[in-house]
This record gives structure tokens, sequence and C-alpha cells, in this order.
């Protein structure tokens, strides 16, 4: 399987030149001629917005990051993304770029002026220029990882996920992130990558992991991956399938693992994991995910399987509106209306779902069953 997947992945890179551009990027902060590569959907239209993935290490990371965008998006449900790398691997540019002081573990001067560079000139720049949605994603390796780090102590983190591929962490960095996140109430999302070998930054980056795992905070969505076979170089191809994943697993279908440890085990309604999911991604997205058939299957199933019957009735609007023309809305209100011990109701809702269009496992032949049992039992 994984072979398959690396497969597929190599094949979606062969793809990816139509849709990337090169330019030089002016930068007043810099007063420096950048190269910056960009990467937008095939199919990018005015009408959708598009998540913002920004790459540092563009030379390394770039056509990585676009090839597991592009399969993440084409085959599970991930949003397609734009996605923005800044090259610096020339002159050793990424050393001043991504600086730090060795005595505060603050940006360098440079440093501070890149981090302006990107938070208000090039990401301003494309949120202008395109349709971007309110998620922003940063990517960065050993110490542009480091960088990254820098915009969660800004009053309201610039980015909403973070990939740190085995960072060159500045001093302090591994008690400053926990107690930052601690105190922040936006969602983050936090990946931390680690390789096998044994570099100088190994013990720093354990004690990072260990502190941030003991965070108790709902907001902050916390995962952690150590390839014990992976050398520094190799890392970043181990670890982005994987975090991105885990960032975007809320897109992903309700899977057997999740249903049987997160729905039928809350002590809220069943409906009400569908609706946090749904909403979630409304609010760091900027748009509405159509609900897959799986997901609505698996709540349908859940509701039945705890006697939850409540939790049909918001799922039979939602059916209707989603798939309008289908049997779903009408066939899960019937259900509905005959177990809240209205018959008449659901007779009359079964009747409406069996002029319908049939979908999935719904047939007319079970609606009609339906209708039949509900006659012979209350004689109408």
């Amino acid at each position: 399987m994984q072979r398959l997947l690396t497969l597929l992945v190599l094949f979606l890179c062969l793809g990816i030149n139509a849709q990337v551009t090169q330019e030089i990027f002016e930068s007043f902060k810099l007063q420096e001629r950048r190269d910056v590569q960009y990467y937008f959907p095939e199919s990018y239209t005015e009408e959708k917005k598009y998540p913002l993935i920004v790459v540092l290490d563009a030379e390394y990371l770039f056509d990585q990051v676009v090839a597991n965008s592009k399969f993440y998006s084409n085959f599970h449900g991930m949003p397609e993304a734009i996605v923005v790398g800044v090259h610096q691997s020339k002159n050793n540019l990424r050393e001043f770029d991504c600086g730090f002081e060795t005595d505060s573990g603050l940006p360098t001067e440079k440093g501070k002026l890149f981090f302006e560079f990107l938070g208000m000139e090039l990401i301003p720049y494309l949120e202008t220029k395109y349709n971007t949605a309110p998620f922003k994603m940063f990517v960065g390796y050993d110490i542009t990882a480091n960088f990254g780090n820098f915009y969660l102590f800004k009053e309201d983190s610039l980015f909403n996920a973070y990939i740190n591929i085995s960072p060159t962490l500045a001093p302090e960095m591994e008690n400053r992130i926990p107690s930052r996140l601690s105190a922040m109430n936006k969602k983050i999302f936090y990946q931390l990558i680690l390789e096998g070998e044994k570099s100088e930054y190994t013990n720093r980056i354990l004690a990072l992991d260990q502190t941030l795992k003991a965070l108790e905070a709902e907001n902050i969505h916390y995962y952690f991956d150590h390839y014990k076979d992976a050398d520094h170089i190799s890392v970043a191809s181990y670890g982005i399938g994987k975090a991105f994943d885990n960032i975007f697993g809320m897109f992903k279908p309700i899977s057997p693992k999740e249903y049987k440890e997160k729905i039928l085990t809350s002590v809220y309604p069943v409906f009400k994991y569908l609706e946090d999911k749904q909403t979630s991604i409304e609010n760091l997205f900027g748009f509405k995910k159509k609900t897959s058939l799986n997901d609505i299957m698996a709540i349908y199933a859940g509701s039945r399987k705890k006697e939850d019957f409540e939790s049909l009735k918001p799922l039979s609007e939602l059916c209707k509106k989603e798939y309008p023309n289908t049997m779903l809305g009408f066939y899960f209100e019937g259900e509905y209306y005959e177990q809240m011990g209205e018959p008449k109701k659901a007779l009359r809702t079964f009747e409406k779902a069996f002029g319908m269009e049939e979908i999935d496992f719904l047939t007319k032949e079970m609606a009609l069953e339906k209708i039949d049992a509900l006659k012979a039992d209350f004689g109408y």
C-alpha cells in the first residue's frame, strides 16, 4: 500500500509543471528581488476559496508539498490549495532569512525583515490577487521550520497549521512554544516531525514533544511523528504526506475506527458530531463542504445503534438540502416520525420518499415495505 501511495504521488508530480509559475518578487521590506514559485490548481475558479500553503526551502520542499496537496485533494477530500514557495538555497539565504540570535533566540535583524516580507508583502499579495480561504499553513525544514514558530507569537497567529520538519530550535523554543500554544484561543494544527538520526537538537525536540503532549487545550491539535529509519535529508519525504493526513483529516470520510471510538462513545447527540465537523470546516476554510454519503450513513447507523432517534430529524433536513432529488431526506424523516409514535406523519413521509430517486442502499422497495407495514399495523 505504501508503495502504491508513493507511485500515485510521483504520478501527480509529473503533472505539476502545467500549474506552476515562477517569478521574481520585488520586496520593499528586504530591498531584494526574491525567487518565488506558485502552484494554482488546474480547476482554479473565482467561485471557490483556496487554502494557502507557504513553503520555505522551496528548492527542497515545494514539489513534495504540491504533490501531496494534489494527492490529498484528489483522493481524500482535502480542498484544493494554492502553494507558494520561497527559494532560499542560493548564497545560503536560508541562514540569513531565518537566523536567530544565539543569546535571546529571537530573529536577527535580517530575520525580522524576512518575517515582515512573508506576513506583510507576499501573503497579502496573494490574498489580494486570488480567492484564498482563511486557512493558512506553514511548512519549513530545520532552521526554516524553527522560523515558522515566530508567527505563533503574533497577537493572532498568522497561520492555522504548522509543519515543523526536524526544527533547528532557537534557545528556549522548547519552552516558549508550549507556553504560547497553551495561552491561545485560536484553533491550531501543529505537526512536529523528527528523524531517527541523532543531532544536537534531538533531545530538545523530544522534550518539546513531551511538553506539547501534556497540553490540555481542545483548540490545539498536536501531532508528532518520529521516523527512526529516516536521516536528516530523507525525513521530509517520510513526513509531509503523514502531516497532510493529520492536518486535513477532517475532510476524510468517517472511518470505522472514528465511528466506534468517537461517535458511539460520545455523550452528545449523534448528529452533533457531524454538525461540529461541518462547522469546523466552514469556520477554518470559509466554505461549506457537501456531506459525503459515507458520513451520512455513519450518522444514520449511529443514531439507530444508540437509539438516538432525535438525530434523524436534523439528518433528514440536511439530506433534503444536499441530496434534494433523492429518497434520503424523506426516508430518514419517515423513520423519525415512526420512532416518535406519529404513524400518520410517518406514512405520508414514506410515500413522499417512494416518489423520489433511489440512492445508495435506499430503494423504492424499502419505502414500500415501510408503507405497507404502517398500513397493516394501524389499519390505514
